[in-house]
């Protein structure tokens, strides 16, 4: 395991990232990554790479391909690939420096549930700082119900997923426990904990926080950028045919990272053409729009918040602030 472990440290630290976005997912952190990438002194990765836990199955399943015929797992192993996934992870920040001084950062919105991103984070031989927008952990959920739902993966509704599969929505909701090993692993001035909340009523203050925290210059940032506002949610107008074509079309979810991972599985590049023909008819038949409404009954939203109440005891003192009665109102 010691190996293992002295594997994941970088041995050029010049191209690894001065800051991470770490989540939580579908909390803002694609508006916050389109701000500060906006300012001069800083450049983002692109994509988000989810790097420090890319062999971790229960956060990337979609990371790992069986070749049935042959018998065959490719996953993103550290231990057989090294030079292979430091060489893909250095070449995401290699061409974004603009200057000495330009700082670069990542987003990967699995790291805060992971329980390896903080050692191997904190191992680095650069002083990694880490960002974490937390947004209210019922909204969250559903939040990431609707991305499931439209990316594919959500098979039932979200009273079912939350029955039969409730670990796929609600877990990186848990943030208690998640920010906890962060502060195990990492000293808390390099941690910045941003609540969704006050980056949508006080975009510019949160914003100014967040430039402190990182040592750049909030005034050089264009005012426009304050109504930036990415990831705008697009549903489906009919859920349950949605449901009925994502369970149709399961195995595409196969193919969604494989041309885009360092070690890449031996898979049919592209798409049989039935998976297409039936995609294109399903988006003609049940687009996609931020006009159409979700509707979550009250008492589901009850249910979720009872449930988070309970497991969020003690945020407070993690953090450092008032959230919990932020959150839960009685």
């Amino acid at each position: 395991m010691a190996e293992e472990q002295r594997l994941w440290q970088s041995q050029t630290p010049e191209y690894l990232p001065d800051f991470i976005i770490g989540g939580a997912m579908k909390s803002g952190t694609t508006s916050l990554h389109a701000i500060l990438d906006a300012h001069p002194d800083v450049s983002i990765a692109k994509e988000e790479l989810g790097f420090f836990d890319m062999d971790d199955m229960l956060q990337h399943p979609d990371f790992n391909f069986y070749h049935n015929e042959k018998d065959i797992w490719t996953t993103q192993s550290m231990v057989q690939h090294p030079a292979i996934l430091w060489d893909w992870y250095h070449s995401k920040f290699k061409a974004l420096k603009k200057s000495p001084s330009t700082l670069l950062g990542e987003d990967s919105t699995s790291y805060l549930a992971s329980h390896h991103a903080a050692k191997r984070i904190s191992i680095q031989d650069k002083p990694i700082k880490l960002i974490f927008i937390l947004r209210q952990p019922t909204k969250r959920t559903i939040s990431n119900y609707l991305h499931k739902l439209k990316s594919g993966r959500a098979l039932y509704s979200l009273e079912d997923t939350l029955r039969y599969d409730p670990y796929s929505i609600v877990e990186r909701s848990l943030y208690p426990k998640q920010l906890k090993q962060f502060y195990d692993f990492i000293s808390a001035d390099r941690i910045k904990v941003v609540l969704f909340e006050d980056l949508v009523d006080d975009m510019a203050s949160c914003i100014r926080e967040v430039c402190e925290f990182l040592a750049i210059d909030f005034d050089k940032l264009d005012q426009s950028v304050f109504s930036t506002h990415s990831n705008k949610t697009k549903l489906p107008k009919h859920i349950g045919l949605q449901i009925f074509r994502n369970r149709l079309l399961q195995k595409t979810k196969y193919y969604r990272y494989s041309q885009f991972l360092p070690v890449q599985p031996d898979l049919q590049k592209n798409l049989p053409w039935r998976f297409k023909l039936i995609d294109r008819i399903h988006k003609k038949i049940n687009p996609h729009k931020s006009t159409f409404k979700f509707n979550v009954s009250s008492e589901t939203i009850r249910f979720l918040d009872d449930y988070f109440k309970s497991e969020f005891e003690g945020i407070d003192h993690i953090i450092g602030t008032d959230v919990y009665s932020k959150w839960f109102k009685d």
